[in-house]
């Protein structure tokens, strides 16, 4: 009896870890690939440039940030040392 009670601990523990299966009614998921309609009328995606900046840099940007000093001439003061 105990045997049996230990294993049903540990069975259920071992359970709270497993990966949870996922919900679905049979229906087949949607394809990833956007509709034509979707891509007709989506912007297109614009990466923005980043400053890459070096520790130092981003330290003088914080700090110009919490002086609340305008942020392009900020830029153009860190940059404008090297």
């Amino acid at each position: 009896m105990k045997i049996a009670l230990a294993l049903l601990a540990l069975a259920a523990g071992a359970s709270a870890f497993a990966p949870a299966a996922p919900f679905t009614r049979g229906v087949v998921a949607p394809s990833v690939v956007p509709s034509a309609s979707t891509a007709l009328f989506s912007d297109k995606e614009e990466e923005e440039e980043g400053l890459d900046l070096n520790l130092e840099e981003m330290f003088d940007m914080f700090d110009a940030a919490d002086k609340g000093e305008d942020f392009d001439e900020s830029v153009k003061k860190i940059k404008g040392d090297d």
